[in-house]
């Protein structure tokens, strides 16, 4: 084994253990700490100085995409104007591996005049931190990783564990949900799809809504409805010859035109928007919001390959075109 592996793998051994070692910490503390945000009407509010800074905005962000508000406070700004932030109600969680970080020491008195709650993630359990707080979490650990035992390491990893352990346990009492979560990530999942080209995400095969010229608009009726996407293709030989949907439907009832007898290329639409399997989903997107229609036909050296609707680009969940921006796309 090299030397570079056989360091590596002792980093990642003493860092395992040091989570490890976290499950005998585990006690009242943290079981407090959870009631205390439950019972809150409050939101969170993670703080720290340093690395414990990082890892504590990223405790933040694992708490608001799981369903608990909460918010990073920086310990400095706090001093000078962002104590505005806290509330009545809120509860915050000071990280400090020693407990003994000046500026979080001195603002923990401020948050309490706020009205906030205050937890200290800290190894120092009888630290100036610890003291002063309401709640403490240990999340000590032996020695860092670090070979000069200066850099935090195995001490951000066990915080990051530790916060980590914090939002499970919230999720599962708030009964916090895969819809829920979903709702709350829409642009990674857009911002995957919409990467994507129209090809990759279009309905082909079986799952096309075709029907040949000459079939009666009662057919073509049934036809599109077994589809369920609102939208039927004509195809004759492969070729589109046109496309008829809900619009279509709604303006031939407004003409007075005999639906039982007239014949589905009387009432479709000719020389419909078509896009190729090449083109990026997110600009087939952009096409639809322009034109206000929910399907494109997908035409590939004049002969139809498929159909994109809405509902493939965006899912079938709470989404409108409001609610983000299109990504920029290479083309």
């Amino acid at each position: 084994m090299s030397e570079i592996l056989k360091t590596a793998r002792e980093v990642l051994a003493m860092e395992a253990e040091g989570i490890t070692r976290l499950i005998d910490r585990l006690n009242g503390g943290f079981e407090e700490t959870v009631r205390l945000i439950l019972d809150s009407a409050g939101k969170v509010i993670t703080t720290g100085i340093g690395k414990s800074g990082i890892v504590a905005r990223k405790i933040m962000a694992t708490l608001n995409s799981t369903g608990t508000t909460s918010i990073f406070l920086h310990p400095v700004e706090a001093l000078h104007g962002d104590l505005g932030m806290v509330g009545e109600g809120d509860v915050v969680l000071a990280l400090s591996h020693s407990g003994r970080t000046e500026e979080l020491v001195h603002l923990v008195p401020q948050l309490k005049g706020h009205g906030a709650k205050v937890v200290a993630m800290t190894g120092g359990l009888d630290s100036p931190l610890a003291n002063v707080c309401d709640l403490v979490i240990d999340c000590g650990v032996e020695k860092e990783a670090c070979p000069l035992g200066l850099a935090p390491t195995t001490s951000t990893t066990a915080a990051l564990a530790m916060g980590d352990a914090l939002a499970v346990v919230l999720i599962e009492k708030h009964r916090f949900s895969e819809e829920k979560f979903r709702f709350n990530h829409p642009g990674g999942h857009l911002g995957h799809r919409l990467s994507l080209r129209v090809g990759e995400v279009m309905k082909t095969g079986g799952d096309l809504p075709v029907i040949t010229p000459g079939a009666s608009a009662a057919d073509a009726l049934a036809t599109m409805d077994r589809g369920n996407l609102g939208t039927l293709l004509i195809v004759q030989h492969q070729k589109l010859l046109g496309i008829f949907t809900d619009g279509d439907l709604r303006r031939a009832l407004v003409s007075g035109v005999d639906l039982g007898g007239a014949l589905v290329e009387e009432i479709m639409t000719t020389g419909p928007t078509v896009v190729t399997p090449q083109l990026m989903a997110a600009d087939a997107l952009q096409i639809m919001e322009d034109k206000e229609i929910t399907a494109l036909p997908v035409v590939e050296d004049g002969l139809l390959v498929g159909v994109v609707h809405l509902h493939d680009l965006l899912g079938r969940g709470r989404v409108s075109f409001r609610d983000f921006t299109l990504p920029s796309v290479d083309r």
